[in-house]
């Protein structure tokens, strides 16, 4: 072990040491203010919204409620980071907010009034309410809460489910027996329990009536794992029924994608209704117009497919009618919003190279792209605004308020205005080049901070996950192009066949086809960029990765090692045939081997396996995992870098004990780039040392 004493330093000095003007830095990457989840009040002029700091000290983010007018003006904080503050929702009249926040260390829904001041739990049960969603007028709350389904059946599930937590904690034996998948999920072992939800009473003193369980007999989760939220389920607007969608579990719950769209009454009064029942494939996210007459929500096609197109969809409630609002618009849609004349829906979605505000026509079908040139994190729609929280290469996430038009759009945050005025960015630029099959495909090229004309520089190559994925025109707070610009590097990614934001065909075309036409279109792709930029040192560039992007540094590692000095794979797959066991969700490696298992089609999964290739591996090579890591487990990093020092590659392994598929916490972001931008200096240094 050599432990590098300035990686050690850079992590213990405090955000002021940066304060400076700059190149931007890992330091100045998590300390950034995370505006999201913006939300108009009922009477359209105050905004609410969520901002995440960062306490560099405690090691974590804190999140804290915010209103501000949209004239912009001086925000005002709701609640403190102390006590927290997520999911805020406005009550009906506009003179508090909901929100949930921890009591004791169990996460509940809590109140404040609009104009500030002390804020009171609202509920107070033994088990975490994990979302909350309030009736249209106020009366109730939907509450999603893990229960045992066993407890189902008895009166008071909540209270049976505490009591049999308790006796498993009390229990001096540790083990656990399953007899079915899903063990595990994402970075959380299995404990037997459901997500389902509940409703409940909200009183007018401001305190939780007994919370009553409206999924009863539905074997899944409400909302689902690991990512769901208040998006899948929804009042209707006269608050007598519910919508949610739901994946039936049983044994079939890895290999499935068949989620569902369910309506329910509010009262409980009869078993849930599955909506959907003909589509074998995801239908998620519903949306009851503001008529009531319509439901609408997103649809996939392609059973056991969880990168399809989303479609969006429409039912009479009436007739029953089914239709797909914008068939020829080919782009997958985002949870959605109605415009309140009910003629207007609005999603946003990949769009080369932007993740673009769309405003879809409700009865033609017909799409407008409304907000792009960057990326839309989230918006909200009232009666003559729109309010879109807005990021760029360069700029964090802030609110904009603009008219139905978005010709204009007007900041009314501005977050992280004395951090970004010391900050020295690369500016970037898209670039487009003949791929696989003659194809268009595209990329960008980031300029290093502090760019001299005439200079050449090294470059940091990086390749997107996914690998349905993208790397657009946003603030990413995992894999930020201008981290390495502002280390002196200049940056270079493509968006090869499989990307996002191209059409279906496109984002089609990487099943069954993981190391060709990718990687081919990274090979064009590189050589196309070094041609169009004479900045760009061919001969100092490495390579670098994370998900499917760690997966192709190992293929490239075999199959393509001689651009790169070194390569840096993070949670990559190494040994195909492995991660078909191991990996929890089977749905997703079963589809991209034609719809068989290993054992059904073995040759499927060495045609393109990185660990056939180890005895050609000679590039230095970077390997990071978390032990956390479900979707690509650590022993994949363990045997790759196994197979590094066992072919003696200079190579080193950094490994995490407590990140999952991503790095979150602020130390440990800061660790991983400084380790990853030594291993960068130390193969491009000009001396070759």
């Amino acid at each position: 072990m050599k432990p590098v004493l300035a990686v050690a330093l850079a992590a213990a000095l405090p955000a002021a040491a940066f304060a400076a003007p700059h190149p931007f830095n890992a330091n100045d990457l998590v300390m950034m203010e995370r505006v999201s989840d913006p939300a108009l009040a009922p009477d359209g002029r105050n905004v609410l919204y969520q901002l995440r700091q960062t306490d560099y000290e405690a090691n974590r983010g804190r999140t804290s409620l915010w209103r501000v007018g949209i004239d912009g003006g001086e925000p005002v904080k709701l609640t403190e980071p102390g006590l927290g503050g997520s999911g805020g929702q406005w009550a009906a009249d506009g003179n508090s907010v909901f929100f949930l926040a921890g009591v004791n260390g169990v996460s509940q829904l809590w109140r404040v009034t609009a104009a500030g001041g002390e804020a009171r739990a609202v509920s107070s049960l033994p088990l975490d309410v994990g979302s909350f969603r309030l009736s249209p007028d106020g009366s109730r709350a939907l509450l999603s809460i893990e229960i045992f389904p066993e407890c189902a059946k008895e009166a008071d599930a909540i209270t049976c489910t505490k009591g049999r937590l308790d006796a498993r904690k009390a229990d001096k034996a540790s083990g656990t027996v399953y007899d079915q998948l899903f063990i595990r999920h994402w970075d959380q072992w299995s404990d037997g329990r459901r997500s389902q939800l509940f409703i409940a009473d909200v009183g007018d003193k401001g305190k939780l009536g007994a919370p009553r369980l409206l999924t009863r007999d539905i074997d899944g989760d409400v909302p689902s794992k690991p990512f769901g939220d208040a998006s899948e389920y929804a009042f209707s607007p006269d608050g007598k029924t519910v919508y949610f969608n739901a994946r039936i579990a049983g044994r079939t719950e890895p290999w499935s994608t068949n989620f569902d769209i369910y309506q329910v009454p509010a009262d409980g009064s009869a078993a849930p209704k599955n909506l959907t029942a003909d589509n074998l494939a995801w239908d998620g996210y519903p949306l009851p117009s503001v008529d009531g007459r319509t439901l609408y929500w997103l649809a996939m096609k392609r059973p056991g497919f969880e990168a399809d197109r989303f479609g969006i969809m429409a039912l009479d409630l009436a007739s029953g009618a089914k239709r797909e609002v914008a068939p020829e618009w080919d782009r997958s849609a985002s949870p959605l919003k109605e415009s309140r004349d009910g003629r207007t829906l609005y999603t946003s979605s990949d769009d080369h190279g932007d993740h673009a505000l769309f405003a879809i026509d409700a009865a033609t079908g017909a799409a407008t792209r409304l907000v792009g040139d960057g990326s839309v994190k989230g918006f909200d729609v009232g009666a003559d605004t729109l309010i879109v929280a807005r990021q760029d290469f360069k700029h964090p996430t802030d609110l904009y308020a603009t008219d139905a038009t978005a010709k204009n759009l007007k900041p009314i945050t501005r977050a992280n205005a004395e951090r970004l005025k010391d900050i020295q960015f690369g500016d970037a630029e898209f670039f487009t080049f003949k791929g696989h099959g003659g194809d268009a495909v595209q990329g960008y090229v980031v300029k290093p901070a502090g760019f001299q004309k005439g200079r050449k520089y090294p470059v940091a190559f990086i390749v997107h996950g996914g690998p349905q994925g993208a790397m657009t025109n946003d603030f990413h707070y995992r894999w930020n192009p201008q981290t390495y610009a502002g280390q002196g590097f200049a940056v270079v990614t493509i968006n090869f066949h499989g990307s996002t934001g191209y059409g279906q065909k496109f984002t089609d075309s990487i099943s069954g086809d993981w190391g060709g036409a990718p990687l081919e279109d990274l090979k064009l792709g590189w050589a196309a960029a070094q041609e169009k930029y004479a900045f760009l040192d061919g001969d100092r560039a490495c390579a670098l990765g994370a998900s499917y992007g760690g997966y192709m540094m190992f293929w490239m590692a075999g199959v393509w090692n001689e651009p790169w000095k070194c390569i840096v794979a993070h949670d990559g797959v190494f040994d195909s045939r492995m991660m078909a066991y191991a990996t929890e969700e089977q749905w997703f490696d079963t589809w991209e081997h034609d719809g068989k298992a290993q054992w059904q089609a073995p040759e499927l999964y060495e045609k393109f396996n990185p660990v056939n290739h180890v005895k050609d591996w000679r590039t230095p090579i970077l390997i990071v995992h978390g032990q956390q890591d479900f979707r690509i487990p650590v022993e994949q990093g363990i045997a790759a870098f196994t197979a590094a020092q066992g072919r003696e590659v200079p190579s080193q392994f950094l490994y995490f004990p407590d990140e999952n598929h991503w790095v979150l916490k602020p130390h440990n972001s800061v660790q991983w780039h400084d380790t990853v931008n030594a291993w960068l200096k130390r193969w491009t240094d000009k001396s070759g040392k």
